[in-house]
């Protein structure tokens, strides 16, 4: 960088797929590029502290490789043989072929698809607006936080807790099912905060030694898929030895009674024998919390990624409940704050245009449903044509051997609008060439705290980029699509979004920076009564009434009180092994995956498996090895590791699986089995095989 260049301070929100939705104080230098990215220290919340990763964001915003100009494919579908078209002519092919595809197989038959490549509502959602329009297929969202947001609000009634930042003012902060060191660096920060100005302990519960495990002072380690039992043995012991807090679960509770007898028979030792958990262990952690008013459960998205996962939410979200911890101040649960933000995104959506009639097909099932498995297309006709916006689903979908096959139908039609040449834009047809959040307006909210704010245009992107909004204006009058939403700026569009959201309007929230939306102590920890009719924490859940979300798989099998509900996916004689697939430190999903500094500290797409269960299969560290079951194979390199249970196996980050050993990615394994009780994917809820990898 020149010395004498100009340097401005920006402000931004980091847009992509993390609950911290960092606030940013950015370097534009000469108005042109961008330099250093720091959190920003005016957010109470972010603090001053963001990741490695989008500290380095000029690195992946001046990347030499993004797409710059549409393409069409030239060679066949994956080979990446594509040559240089013209905006027009690309919009006029997607727009004929989704035309064509309507009038010969129906509206239905095309599904625009899309997700959380950035979190901004106007260039996340605005694709629903044209679904909506034109009466496609509709996107039912189940890949990231359904299972999880249900287990939490069907305890509480909404999906809002404490103030995060009051993990600074815990006496003890649990960190559950999160590994905030790799995915949300600014829970440790206030975490770390409590530990340094009030002596707090630090507890982490997951399912191996992780970077966040290594810093904390409590440490549980679990098999996966065991958060429940080890939670109602934990409780069987606070209603035991007097822990439990009979005046507050007699006032804000709905069944403590029926609890504590429910309960008799969860001891530590029937949770030991489940969980893997030592019973000193649970004995020890349920005498910590029982002796610390002031206990923090920061509650995290691995709940999300099992079969059982919202029942283990719940129970885990049981706990605070039985201590009374809601009522102090560093105390009670967080998971996310959704609740809080009230947005109205009915011109975003062209929500006035939505027709329950069509079909809403589920994301995470693309497999099957581009391979034309008929539950899965819901009885209907098959997928002929898609624009695909913000999502690479040929890496990180399950049951990726479906996908695959699904992606290569020379009969289906593919538009890819992306910022890199990922494995989804080499299947594609047409290849657009997008925006990154710098440079297009939107509107932003952080999942894991509690601030709005608008992310404004700092610099002109580059080439031929354009962004998902300019790209819905242009298709709009070539498939007649006409709503007041296609019209308008993607300022507008905030501004109109705001106003009927009661937030004001974009030049009052632009003069604020962030806007703190945390409702008073009162309303966050609960104390005029929880959010369900009843105003009652409710111990009984039920699943068959949830509280949004609409019903699928064995809800009605769910147990209604907190439980280990054992429909995970079991070891068996050929599958001897649980897998999860964990986040990694450097890559978001396949976000980053492109950029030099993150790709060096990933290195090798690897697999860690415990020492003694490496030597019974003579693999030895930084072996190729196989894991394998009944959806697929996939090899990489092996890790020997102490900090999992014996037949446990953990896969960090989605590598490429260009960068598989093969070329098949881990997602190989992972299944696309809809989760009660309102869908979602269990990504971490595997059992497979492995072996030492046959000679090349």
């Amino acid at each position: 960088m020149n010395q004498h260049a100009k340097i401005e301070i920006r402000h931004s929100t980091c847009p992509h797929d993390c609950p911290s939705a960092c606030a940013l104080d950015i370097e534009v230098v000469e108005g042109r590029s961008i330099g250093r990215v720091r959190g920003s220290k005016k957010q109470t919340y972010t603090a001053g502290v963001v990741c490695a990763k989008v500290a380095r964001y000029a690195e992946r915003i001046h990347h030499p490789e993004r797409v710059m100009f549409p393409m069409r494919r030239t060679g066949a579908k994956g080979s990446g043989q594509f040559a240089r078209i013209s905006w027009d002519e690309a919009l006029d092919e997607i727009a004929d072929r989704f035309n064509r595809a309507e009038r010969e197989f129906g509206a239905e038959s095309i599904w625009p698809y899309y997700y959380a490549g950035t979190m901004g509502l106007v260039m996340r959602d605005g694709l629903n607006r044209l679904t909506h329009v034109k009466k496609y297929s509709r996107f039912y969202q189940t890949i990231c936080a359904n299972v999880g947001r249900i287990g939490f609000a069907i305890g509480t009634g909404k999906i809002a807790g404490v103030d995060p930042r009051e993990m600074a003012l815990s006496d003890l902060v649990v960190i559950w099912g999160t590994n905030p060191v790799n995915t949300q660096v600014n829970v440790m920060t206030h975490a770390a905060r409590a530990r340094k100005e009030r002596g707090a302990k630090i507890a982490a519960v997951d399912v191996y030694d992780n970077e966040t495990m290594k810093q904390a002072d409590i440490k549980i380690l679990l098999r996966p898929g065991t958060d429940g039992a080890f939670a109602c043995g934990v409780m069987h012991v606070l209603f035991r030895d007097g822990y439990a807090d009979h005046a507050y679960m007699d006032k804000y509770t709905d069944c403590p009674a029926e609890l504590e007898a429910h309960l008799k028979s969860r001891t530590p030792e029937w949770a030991s024998a489940i969980s893997g958990v030592p019973v000193a262990e649970i004995e020890a952690f349920a005498k910590a919390v029982g002796e610390t008013k002031r206990t923090f459960f920061r509650l995290g998205y691995g709940f999300t990624r099992s079969r059982n996962g919202a029942t283990q939410m719940h129970a885990a979200n049981c706990i605070p409940a039985v201590t009374g911890a809601w009522q102090y101040e560093g105390g009670g649960a967080f998971f996310n704050n959704y609740a809080l933000w009230h947005f109205n995104e009915a011109v975003i959506e062209g929500h006035d245009e939505i027709d329950k009639a069509t079909r809403a097909l589920d994301q995470s099932q693309i497999g099957r449903i581009l391979t034309g498995d008929a539950e899965a297309l819901l009885g209907k006709g098959p997928v002929k044509a898609m624009l695909i916006q913000n999502t690479n689903p040929m890496t990180v979908a399950p049951e990726q051997a479906r996908v695959a096959q699904g992606f290569a139908r020379e009969d289906l039609f593919v538009a890819v609008h992306e910022q890199f040449m990922t494995e989804t834009a080499q299947m594609a047809d047409i290849v657009l060439p997008a925006t990154m959040f710098m440079e297009h307006d939107d509107l932003y909210y952080g999942g894991g705290h509690q601030h709005i704010s608008v992310g404004p245009k700092l610099i002109d992107p580059p080439g031929e980029c354009r962004s998902n909004h300019q790209v819905l204006q242009a298709l709009a009058p070539r498939l007649g699509a006409k709503h007041r939403g296609f019209e308008m700026t993607p300022r507008e569009l905030i501004d109109a979004t705001l106003k009927l959201s009661d937030h004001g309007d974009i030049a009052g929230l632009e003069a604020d920076i962030w806007r703190d939306l945390q409702p008073d102590f009162r309303t966050s920890h609960y104390l005029d009564g929880f959010a369900h009719p009843d105003k009652k924490f409710h111990f009984k859940a039920d699943w068959a009434h949830p509280p949004f979300g609409q019903t699928m798989g064995d809800f009605d099998k769910m147990p209604s009180l907190p439980d280990h509900w054992a429909v995970i996916e079991h070891t068996d004689q050929a599958h001897p092994f649980r897998l999860a697939t964990s986040p990694s430190r450097s890559f978001l999903n396949t976000t980053f995956n492109e950029t030099p500094s993150s790709q060096a500290r990933e290195g090798k797409a690897s697999v860690m498996i415990h020492p003694l269960d490496a030597a019974a299969l003579d693999i030895a560290d930084g072996d190729a090895v196989t894991l394998g079951n009944t959806r697929g194979e996939t090899t990489l390199t092996a890790v020997l590791f102490e900090g999992v249970r014996r037949g446990v196996l953990i896969a960090e980050s989605v590598h490429p699986n260009k960068n598989h050993i093969g070329g098949r990615g881990i997602n190989m394994l992972t299944g696309a089995d809809t989760i009660a009780p309102i869908g979602g994917a269990a990504f971490h809820d595997n059992k497979v095989w492995i072996r030492k990898a046959a000679a090349a």
